[in-house]
């Protein structure tokens, strides 16, 4: 079923609040998750003006459940064109759920130096976490039951989709 979001305004909302948040300058890079987390990051990219290019992860190396459900076939290799040292990076992923996909991101960034600071920011924040993780920036905010998924399609057009589990 395709939730009707307003995809742009959410992006808007959140490249707006991120600018409200931070000082983006010379030492702000950003860093989309594999595979909306990129989709979401290359948007708020060319909102925010941010100078240094910008970086993707795929963390399926970094999963904790990498030996139960093996490597996803459409791996992609990580992509930081920047050093994280005493950066501030804006992390960017699609949804937060339980919390494990960002506690792997962030073991990969800091596998490649040591950021100033980590903001994460996320087009949709669901319930459910099982990790003390957060959002700095959200923005959308959903209620979804046990059996319930939401995923975000695209690149183009942007849209959300909400499964049931059958």
């Amino acid at each position: 079923m395709s939730q009707q979001h307003d995809i742009n305004a959410l992006i808007e909302q959140m490249a707006a609040k991120l600018q409200h948040k931070l000082d983006i300058d010379e030492h702000t890079a950003m860093v989309g998750i594999h595979t909306g987390g990129v989709w979401i990051a290359e948007a708020l990219h060319r909102r925010l003006g941010i100078q240094a290019p910008l970086g993707t992860l795929d963390i399926s190396f970094y999963r904790d459940d990498f030996t139960r459900i093996g490597l996803n076939p459409q791996v992609k290799p990580s992509q930081l064109p920047f050093t994280l040292d005493d950066r501030h990076i804006i992390l960017v992923d699609d949804v937060l759920h339980t919390g494990r996909t960002i506690r792997a991101a962030m073991n990969e960034l800091f596998d490649y130096g040591r950021p100033a600071s980590i903001v994460l920011a996320t087009l949709v924040e669901r319930s459910g976490r099982e990790l003390p993780i957060e959002a700095g920036v959200v923005g959308l905010t959903m209620e979804l039951g046990p059996g319930e998924h939401v995923k975000l399609c695209g690149p183009d057009p942007l849209t959300l989709e909400i499964n049931t589990a059958s």
